[in-house]
């Protein structure tokens, strides 16, 4: 950054920054892989010129959802891996064989061993007296590709990473994973559901139809009022990661729709089909946690504090498939998110879905900030609507929204974060997979994490050199608002290119369907010269500061 004062800035405040990671499917966890990689100071040439290594090592919080949370969740219960070592470990990360039939069409035998091995884990928790779902068919066979223990580590609990050196000594955000609400018997999960979020500590939801969290190691425990039924008997294992990201993920037409094209073979399939079809016409197509960790809870406020069972669904099925929610909370102060925005939202006229981003994420956090009960007092930027995303290539680049904190509140204790939208695009790849594609080769699923190098970076800021001070004008800009203080000439050419000015055009737009922007492989993560000395200071010390938090 040019004509900035790291230190001076750094003396008096430490930003607070948030990465949230969209879903997707195995889409959003590849691409979002890339986008992890890029911010990553860990990544050989992250900090290269053109690049935003060291920005993942600044953030306080980092969020995912369904193909997001298998992103984050692999990283985090993996030791705080990185990209690189995932896409190397040989046992995670591998998706040539779809997760229904994992060792191939010609494999029945090694096939149904798979498939008893899963029913052996879920029984197991049957036996233990809890119910299940098929979310846990689910969760089980998830796990053993992004949970690098035997098995997929059905003994590895999400509460564990706050037991981990790694999250001790404050080198990884604070990581959070989030699911919806759903009452039994619904079908469809309005944009009003309740949003719940699991972390190393707690899980529960700042909505005002709950407004309460519980010690995520004992969720599996029989409580009444957050007060155990039994004095001094609780029960840890329940948060099991494969279960937090599988109930994260649950959406499982994913699933049956596969059966017909997972290189089954015929009795097999119809074996699973069957089961799959069963389970799914009993309504038990969600997340079962039971016992309710949150019976008797807010009883006036909160309707499941009622039912002992307590339902759950894909975090992104209220259409917040980014997840802002808990990065958006006041309590938390974020000055400035990174929302990776990996959807599958265009569809052609002819009905055909083309599977780009187009800012729909964005517009149902914003309409519920505006609109919905469960607002609580949060504020967002305003978001325009699809048709202006695409017609104005909002979608196709990155974009700044809430650039001026003093349009939406003038209380400077109450400006909401600036949104940094990154939307997925094809730099390097056509990295506009179906969310139902289970299967990548090796080589597809390499170059899928290149492209969301990419598009973190933009092509190694090869389409702007000044992305990176761009990226650090970002960061700062709430604290130099709260100041009244200008921005440098350089932050200000940052804002007009990035800025959404207010403009709209929501005439109906031409299919959305770009061609890749590079036609020769970029420089990716490699590459050894320094970035400029002003932004590598600033994101060295807001690691220096995240320490002392």
């Amino acid at each position: 950054m040019v004509d900035f004062d790291v230190k001076a800035f750094m003396s008096s405040y430490s930003p607070t920054i948030g990465i949230a990671f969209s879903g997707g499917g195995y889409r959003a966890t590849l691409s979002g892989g890339g986008q992890f990689k890029a911010m990553d100071s860990r990544t050989p040439g992250s900090t290269a010129v053109g690049n935003i290594g060291g920005l993942l090592q600044s953030a306080k919080y980092i969020s995912g959802l369904s193909g997001g949370s298998w992103l984050l969740g692999s990283v985090v219960i993996n030791n705080f891996t990185t990209i690189d070592r995932l896409q190397t470990a040989g046992n995670v990360w591998d998706f040539e064989n779809s997760i229904l039939s994992p060792e191939g069409a010609l494999h029945i035998v090694d096939t149904t061993l798979y498939y008893n091995d899963l029913n052996r884990e879920v029984q197991d928790k049957d036996n233990a007296g809890f119910d299940v779902s098929l979310t846990d068919y689910w969760s089980r066979a998830i796990s053993r590709q992004f949970v690098n223990y035997t098995d997929g580590g059905p003994g590895i609990t999400y509460s564990s990473i706050a037991k981990s050196d790694q999250y001790k000594k404050a080198e990884m955000p604070f990581p959070i994973i989030v699911a919806d609400g759903r009452n039994p018997g619904e079908t469809i999960v309005s944009s009003n559901a309740t949003v719940y979020e699991y972390n190393p500590l707690e899980f529960g939801s700042f909505d005002p139809t709950l407004y309460a969290f519980a010690p995520i190691e004992y969720i599996g425990s029989n409580v009444t009022n957050g007060v155990p039924d039994e004095s001094g008997v609780c029960v840890r294992g329940f948060d099991n990661v494969g279960f937090v990201m599988g109930t994260s993920s649950s959406l499982f037409n994913i699933l049956i729709i596969q059966l017909n094209s997972s290189g089954l073979t015929g009795v097999l399939r119809e074996l699973i089909g069957d089961t799959l079809n069963l389970i799914s016409a009993a309504d038990n197509d969600i997340a079962d946690y039971s016992p309710n960790p949150f019976f008797g809870v807010n009883p006036g406020i909160n309707p499941s504090a009622g039912t002992r069972d307590l339902s759950l669904v894909d975090g992104g099925l209220d259409g917040q498939n980014i997840p802002l929610h808990p990065l958006i909370q006041p309590t938390r102060k974020v000055d400035v998110i990174f929302a990776m925005d990996n959807s599958a939202d265009t569809v052609r006229k002819n009905g055909e879905n083309s599977n780009w981003p187009n800012g729909t994420a964005l517009i149902a956090t914003y309409e519920r900030s505006i609109k919905g009960s469960q607002s609580n007092g949060t504020l967002f930027p305003s978001i325009p609507d699809v048709n202006t995303f695409i017609n104005l290539g909002l979608n196709s680049r990155p974009t700044f929204f809430g650039c001026d904190a003093r349009n939406i509140t003038s209380d400077t204790n109450k400006f909401p974060p600036l949104i940094v939208y990154i939307p997925n695009s094809p730099y390097t790849f056509d990295s506009n997979v179906s969310t139902f594609t289970a299967t990548y080769s090796t080589s597809e699923r390499d170059l899928m994490i290149e492209n969301g190098y990419n598009i973190a970076t933009r092509g190694n800021s090869s389409f702007d050199q000044n992305w990176p001070a761009c990226v650090g004008c970002a960061i700062v800009h709430r604290q130099q608002e709260r100041k009244g203080e200008a921005q440098t000439a350089q932050c200000q050419k940052c804002f007009k290119d990035y800025c959404w000015d207010g403009t709209r055009n929501s005439a109906a737009p031409n299919d959305y369907d770009p061609t890749t922007l590079v036609s020769t492989k970029s420089a990716g993560a490699s590459g050894a010269r320094s970035w400029g000395t002003a932004i590598i200071a600033l994101l060295s010390g807001l690691v220096s500061a995240a320490l002392l938090l």
